[in-house]
């Protein structure tokens, strides 16, 4: 994982998005409320639910918002009709892309995912086509100030973690992506304040786009997709 802080690339596109935090919290409004639907109310009691305020607080959703989306999505469950759905494609220079989305209309998306692979010099490819390039992955992210190295190591890889390392600001923990609930819960029993946590996709290996004009197609590609409020994660495996 050296190099490829997967919470470097989540800081790099908040940071991106923040003068458009109004589509970031729509998306997380829908994933609370899909959360809400399908395991309740209670954080408690709702491992999914607790994994999206998780991200919520690290995308700097105030908390007074994330209880009104809590609120709102109980008073609506017969009005949350979300699809979840994953596109595949390619980027400049066979850049392999993989897009989540979370939609009430498939083929809005479908249409808009394509769209931003056309004008970015990529192209949509059918399910599967590079999500062979990616291993399926847990992370668990901490800040570094407030937790003991040691300490959460040894608790981590107790609890089943597969991967502990150690970044400029954070430390990071892989599980496979089975133990991620079971590695969560034993961190946060112990005490320990988890930053965020996914389950997301690793690639195997990273391409080099050594070509600038390839490069601003790339940053183009993810940009439009970031744009798109049906749009929940994109994963790619640029080395950028």
């Amino acid at each position: 994982m050296s190099g490829h802080s997967k919470f470097s690339n989540i800081k790099h596109r908040k940071e991106r998005n923040d003068a458009a935090k109004g589509k970031v919290f729509t998306r997380l409004g829908r994933e609370i409320a899909v959360a809400v639907k399908s395991g309740g109310a209670d954080p408690g009691a709702n491992g999914r639910l607790r994994d999206i305020i998780s991200k919520a607080k690290a995308n700097n959703m105030p908390n007074d918002t994330i209880d009104r989306s809590i609120k709102k999505a109980v008073g609506d469950l017969n009005a949350v009709n979300f699809e979840s759905i994953q596109y595949e494609g390619y980027g400049p220079s066979g850049a392999a892309v993989i897009v989540k989305t979370l939609t009430d209309n498939r083929n809005r998306a479908a249409a808009n995912v394509r769209a931003a692979f056309t004008k970015s010099g990529g192209n949509m490819g059918a399910t599967g086509c590079v999500s062979y390039l990616f291993d399926e992955k847990g992370y668990i992210v901490l800040e570094k100030e407030s937790v003991s190295e040691e300490e959460i190591m040894l608790a981590a890889l107790d609890a089943g973690a597969e991967d502990f390392s150690v970044e400029d600001e954070s430390y990071e923990i892989t599980t496979a992506p089975e133990d991620f609930f079971t590695v969560r819960e034993a961190i946060e029993k112990s005490g320990y304040e988890i930053l965020s946590g996914e389950i997301t996709f690793v690639p195997q290996n990273y391409v080099k786009l050594n070509d600038p004009e390839d490069q601003k197609k790339m940053r183009k590609l993810i940009d439009m997709l970031d744009d798109e409020d049906d749009v929940l994660d994109v994963y790619h495996n640029w080395d950028e």
